[in-house]
C-alpha cells in the first residue's frame, strides 16, 4: 500500500508515524521490541560473563568471530524461508529458537566444567551453543523484517518507514541495558546478577513469540518459490542490483573494523579503564549515594548511546529525503570508524565515558537510510532474498574480524587492536563516499 506522506522530524513524530503503519508492521515492531529488549539486555554483557566463567581475551575474540559466522550463515536461509513459508510462521520459529538460546545462557554456570573424551569442557562453551539459538530471530528473521517493511511502504518513504520501526525497536536498546544495569546491581557477584538478567530475557522472548504469532496478519504475505540450493544462491549473487555493490564494499570494511573490537567494548570499560560511577546526588535536602560497578555503569552507558540514537534517527531519515541517502549513510559509517580510537584513548573517568558513548549513538543516524539503500532496489516480492544475499556476502567477509581483534588484544595491545580497526573503518567510509550510488527514488 502507499503510505501518506508524514512529516517525521523527531522521535515523537517517528512514534506517531509508527502507529499509523499497517497492522503487520506494527505487530512485527512489537516483536522487535521484545526480542531486542532480551538481546540487548544480554549480548553486550556476554564477554564479561565469559571472562567470569574462565574465558581468555582471545576466546572472547573467537566468540565474536563465531557470532560473525552465524550472522553470515543465517540471513540468507532465513530470507529464503520467509519468502517460502511466509513471515508469520518463519518469525514464530525463529522466536522460539531465540528464547531457548537465552535459557541456555541462563543455565551455563550451573553446568560447570566437565570431562569429555579426556578434554575439559569449560562452562563458557555453552555461551557459544546458546548464541546459535539466541541469534535466530535477529539473523534468520532479518530478511523477513526487511520484506515486511518494504511491502508496507512507498519506495520514496523507505527511510522514513525504517526510521519509524527502528525508533520503536531501538527504544528497547535504551531500556534493555539500563534494566540490565539495575538487575546487575542486585548481587555483588556478576555471574549471579547476570543470571537475573537472562531470566528476564527468557520471559521477553516468550512474550515476543506469542505476540507475533497470535496478532500477525499473514493475509498480505507474499510467498516465493521453493529454495533451489547453491544454484539459487549463485543466481541471487549474480542478480544483486548494481546500486548495492559500492555500498556492500564500503559497508563490509566498516563492519569488519567494528567486528574487530565490538565484543571488547565492555571489557574496555570494566577491565582496561575500570570506570564505574561513585557520586552523591542531593535533592531538596536529601542525599543519595550512587555506587555503580563498572559492569553496571556500562549498562547505563549503552542507555546513553541509545538515547542519542533515538534522538537522531528520525531527523536523519527526514534529512535523507532532501539530501539523499548516501550522505546520511556516510555519516553513520564515519562514526563507526572513528569510535574505536576515541574509546580506547579516552580518560578513565565517568564523564568522559558518557561523552564517548553519546558520540557512538550518532552512528545510528544512518541506519534507516542504510536499510532503505539495501532493500530499495529490490523487486517487491524478493526483498527477503536480496537482503539475505547482501548480508551473506558482507558477513562472510567479516567472519574473521573478531578473532583478529582478539589476537591483537591478547597478544599485542588493546591500543593496537582499536587503532587498526579505526584505520580499516575509515578506508571503508572513504570508498563509499567515492563510489557509492544513490537509490533512484531519492535522486
Amino acid at each position: 500500500m502507499t503510505q501518506e506522506r508524514a512529516e517525521a522530524a523527531g522521535p515523537i513524530d517517528a512514534f506517531r508515524q509508527f502507529f499509523a503503519l499497517r497492522r503487520d508492521v506494527l505487530v512485527l515492531s512489537l516483536a522487535m521490541f521484545a526480542f531486542s529488549l532480551g538481546f540487548q539486555m544480554t549480548s553486550r554483557f556476554l564477554p564479561e560473563y565469559m571472562v567470569a566463567l574462565g574465558a581468555s581475551g582471545f576466546v572472547v575474540g573467537l566468540f565474536g568471530t563465531f557470532g560473525n559466522v552465524i550472522s553470515a550463515v543465517f540471513p540468507y536461509p532465513g530470507g529464503a524461508v520467509s519468502d517460502r513459508i511466509g513471515s508469520r510462521y518463519a518469525l514464530t520459529l525463529f522466536g522460539l529458537l531465540s528464547t531457548l538460546g537465552f535459557a541456555v545462557w541462563l543455565v551455563a554456570p550451573g553446568i560447570g566444567a566437565f570431562e569429555f573424551g579426556g578434554v575439559t569442557v569449560e562452562p563458557w562453551i555453552w555461551i557459544f551453543v546458546g548464541l546459535v539459538l539466541a541469534q535466530a530471530w535477529k539473523s534468520f528473521g532479518l530478511g523477513a523484517t526487511f520484506a515486511v517493511v518494504k511491502q508496507a511502504t512507498d519506495p520514496s518513504r523507505l527511510a522514513a518507514g525504517f526510521a519509524s520501526t527502528e525508533t520503536f525497536r531501538r527504544t528497547a536498546f535504551l531500556v534493555g541495558p539500563v534494566l540490565a544495569a539495575v538487575l546487575i546491581g542486585f548481587h555483588p557477584a556478576f555471574t549471579v546478577s547476570f543470571q537475573y538478567v537472562l531470566a528476564v530475557a527468557v520471559l521477553f522472548g516468550i512474550l515476543g513469540t506469542v505476540v507475533q504469532h497470535l496478532l500477525y496478519d499473514a493475509s498480505s504475505d507474499t510467498i516465493g518459490g521453493s529454495f533451489e540450493g547453491v544454484d539459487q544462491i549463485r543466481r541471487d549473487l549474480r542478480d544483486m542490483p548494481d546500486e548495492l555493490r559500492p555500498l556492500l564494499v564500503g559497508d563490509t570494511l566498516v563492519r569488519f573494523a567494528n567486528g574487530m573490537v565490538y565484543v571488547f567494548f565492555v571489557l574496555v570499560v570494566t577491565q582496561y579503564l575500570q570506570v564505574g560511577l561513585e557520586t552523591t546526588v542531593s535533592v531538596a535536602g536529601f542525599s543519595q549515594t550512587i555506587d555503580l560497578s563498572p559492569a553496571a555503569f556500562f549498562g547505563y552507558l549503552l542507555g546513553v548511546e541509545m538515547l542519542i540514537a533515538l534522538l537522531v534517527m528520525a531527523p536523519a531519515a527526514k534529512a535523507a529525503e532532501r539530501v539523499g541517502l548516501k550522505p546520511v549513510v556516510a555519516l553513520g559509517f564515519a562514526v563507526y570508524a572513528i569510535f574505536p580510537v576515541v574509546l580506547i584513548n579516552a580518560p578513565a573517568s565517568a564523564t568522559a565515558m558518557v561523552l564517548v558513548f553519546a558520540f557512538s549513538g550518532l552512528r545510528f543516524a544512518g541506519l534507516p537510510s542504510h536499510k532503505a539503500l539495501i532493500v530499495g532496489p529490490a523487486e517487491q516480492d524478493a526483498g527477503g532474498r536480496v537482503t539475505g544475499t547482501y548480508y551473506l556476502l558482507r558477513n562472510t567477509v567479516v567472519i574473521p574480524s573478531a578473532a583478529l581483534g582478539g589476537y591483537l588484544w591478547q597478544y599485542v595491545t588493546p591500543e593496537v587492536a582499536f587503532t587498526v580497526a579505526a584505520a580499516i573503518g575509515l578506508l571503508g567510509t572513504g570508498y563509499f563516499l567515492l563510489f557509492g550510488e544513490e537509490f533512484e527514488a531519492y535522486e
